[in-house]
């Protein structure tokens, strides 16, 4: 969290009470209310006096990374999602997170004593704070304890382990590079650690790294094309073998590696192959071929010895003995869940499951599984949250819906609507849900019964917005082909009757407002318009000076007299992609192209306001939304997939 000064170049005009902004150097005139005091620009508004703290992350990212799923002996389970690891204890339902770490976190590892835990990120939008590195953390208290290899790595990290014969005082690290870096750290030493080795690692990609848990120095790498075997001599130098294949029996990929209690290596492969690798060797001592159709994603040694293998592609979890015999017991996790990307011991015969469309499941093989964590798969735009529960609704571009608790932290439901979505909205009473899609069809949804009430299509571009009259007797939409179509709206939600469109932005359509008695609408445009409309008539409003009195029912237009202030210097009238207003109108959020979720003071009409700032979200954030009751913010990270949530402190 900081504070964030905002300066651009603004001219207040006394007599007639206009903000004249500038965006990418298009002037935008604003009006203000006619009993505006005289505005000093120079003038700073202060930050708010509340401050947002994030209560909740929903989502998990299985969808391209592997090895991001363990369990803690606080009984919970770590894992990530967008910039934030989450420490989720299941049975207690309560998260905590460490949010050190500024953009996506694309590894874990956790150290022999169960209570460190190291993780790495990828590069991000800022170029000295988000270099790519490795933070080593303590899990009970979150204190950071090594930030590794800032600057040295040029997009990511892509694999992290801590070693473990020798009780895990060094930490290996594959560097996503032409060549593939892999560095060991002595990562105590100082609070940067200490690099002992670094070397080319492959040409080919690289998935995965591990220490081997009995023989010190020995670390394993794998992933196209290969298997490597290392050793990292007295004198701090790495040494390669690679596996050797029979030339029949090499796969395009070896995705996982484990290791059995006698020391052998066991490598899962992308045909489907397990093999095993006896200890302190390159070759092969057992292949057991096709345990799977499609690749193995991860291969897990239990406490009690027994190996269990699980496939990417058939959702199949299948359990051998010690030394590899098939024991004739397996489970299928259900197809809509994904394939399996993880496995994670839990206690007693417990699994955890994570899975490549982004859920964690939780159950046995005996038992079968349920989820623990759904999340959406594909970029998330629609976010809205219900005007008078704690109920919110998500939307995205894997086709979607889902509705959400925020008490419970829970989902309610989860549809596949069979479209893209853009948008979600609440009818002014809460009674139905509509949804905005990017083929310009638009679905009216009953939320108890989950059935389709209506359905219309305007144009053939996304919808991006939809917003319902206070008096929830008509519905606006906003397009991407520059329109806003307006209809009636009958049968309690449930029937729209086209009433007509309105014509005359040059560009599309961004954001709409109702005005509190549903005669208005405003809205902003890709070009930075702020325009204004009769809605019954659908005729616009020439004169935007006569409007300066309307109360409007919400602020999600960033460019108004009231939101002149979230603008940043210089910015491209495209870095804010959502705005909201608080209900008590006391407050004012945002969500930008720099993963950033801002608090201000509402209204904020100085062009030098500041804010409180807060990172979380590792791409653009898409949405923000007040809850009803103004205690909560919510908030969607586009294409990090994540929703998350933060108590209004």
């Amino acid at each position: 969290m900081s504070f964030t000064s905002i300066t651009h170049t603004c001219q207040y005009n006394e007599e007639d009470g206009t903000m004249r902004m500038y965006l990418r150097g298009r002037p935008v005139v604003l009006h203000g209310p006619s009993d505006q005091d005289g505005l000093d620009p120079a003038k700073v508004a202060p930050p708010p006096q509340n401050k947002l703290k994030l209560e909740w992350v929903y989502g998990y990212r299985g969808k391209d990374c592997r090895s991001n799923l363990y369990l803690l002996p606080t009984g919970e389970i770590v894992y990530f999602v967008a910039s934030v690891v989450v420490l989720f204890n299941v049975e207690e339902q309560c998260q905590r997170h460490y949010t050190g770490h500024t953009d996506d976190v694309k590894c874990l590892a956790v150290h022999p004593n169960k209570l460190i835990v190291a993780s790495g990120q990828c590069a991000g939008h800022d170029r000295v704070d988000a270099r790519p590195h490795v933070r080593v953390w303590n899990s009970v208290s979150l204190a950071t304890l090594a930030v590794l290899g800032a600057g040295q790595a040029e997009r990511g990290i892509w694999a992290v382990a801590f070693s473990r014969a020798d009780g895990g005082s060094l930490l290996a690290a594959i560097h996503d590079a032409p060549d593939h870096v892999i560095s060991v750290w002595d990562w105590q030493r100082s609070d940067k650690g200490h690099c002992l080795a670094e070397t080319k690692c492959s040409v080919d990609t690289v998935v995965a790294v591990e220490f081997h848990p009995l023989d010190r120095n020995q670390i394993v790498t794998c992933g196209k094309n290969h298997i490597a075997f290392w050793t990292l001599d007295q004198t701090n130098v790495l040494y390669k073998r690679m596996g050797i294949f029979e030339a029949r029996d090499k796969p395009k990929y070896v995705t996982c590696l484990a290791f059995n209690h006698n020391g052998d290596v066991l490598s899962g492969d992308s045909s489907g192959n397990l093999t095993v690798w006896g200890r302190g060797t390159n070759t092969v001592q057992r292949l057991v071929r096709a345990v799977h159709d499609g690749p193995v994603f991860s291969v897990a040694c239990l406490k009690h010895g027994a190996v269990l293998s699980a496939g990417g592609k058939d959702g199949r979890i299948v359990m051998f003995d010690a030394d590899v015999n098939p024991t004739g017991l397996e489970n299928v996790i259900e197809g809509h869940y994904g394939g399996v990307r993880v496995l994670a011991e839990g206690r007693g015969s417990q699994l955890y499951v994570g899975t490549t469309k982004n859920c964690i499941l939780h159950g046995d093989l005996e038992l079968g599984f349920s989820p623990a964590v759904l999340g959406h798969v594909e970029e998330v735009w629609g976010l809205a949250a219900h005007p008078s529960l704690a109920w919110f609704a998500s939307a995205g571009w894997d086709r979607l819906l889902q509705l959400w608790d925020a008490l419970s932290h829970s989902t309610v439901w989860s549809k596949d609507i069979e479209e893209r979505a853009q948008c979600v909205s609440w009818s002014a009473d809460g009674g139905v849900l509509a949804v905005g899609c990017l083929s310009g069809r638009w679905l009216v949804l009953d939320p108890h019964s989950r059935d389709v009430l209506a359905q219309h299509q305007d144009g053939s571009e996304p919808i991006q917005t939809i917003q319902y009259s206070p008096d929830n007797k008509m519905v606006a939409l906003g397009s991407r082909d520059n329109f806003i179509y307006i209809y009636r709206v009958e049968d309690n939600g449930a029937r729209y009757s086209r009433l007509g469109k309105c014509l005359g932005h040059s560009s599309y359509i961004t954001h709409l407002d109702w005005s509190e008695d549903s005669q208005y609408i405003r809205s902003n445009s890709g070009d930075y318009e702020l325009l204004f409309w009769n809605a019954t008539t659908c005729r616009q409003v020439t004169s935007p000076s006569s409007l300066r009195d309307a109360a409007w029912a919400s602020n999600t237009c960033p460019i108004t007299f009231t939101t002149v202030g979230v603008w940043p210097e210089n910015a491209d009238g495209t870095d804010i992609n959502s705005c909201a207003r608080s209900r008590d109108g006391r407050l004012a959020a945002t969500g930008d192209d720099f993963g950033k979720v801002k608090l201000y003071a509402y209204p904020v009409t100085q062009p030098k306001s500041l804010c409180h700032a807060y990172g979380g979200h590792s791409s653009h954030v898409t949405c923000v939304r007040f809850t009803q009751d103004g205690a909560r913010l919510l908030s969607a990270g586009g294409l990090d997939t994540s929703l998350m949530q933060w108590l209004v402190d």
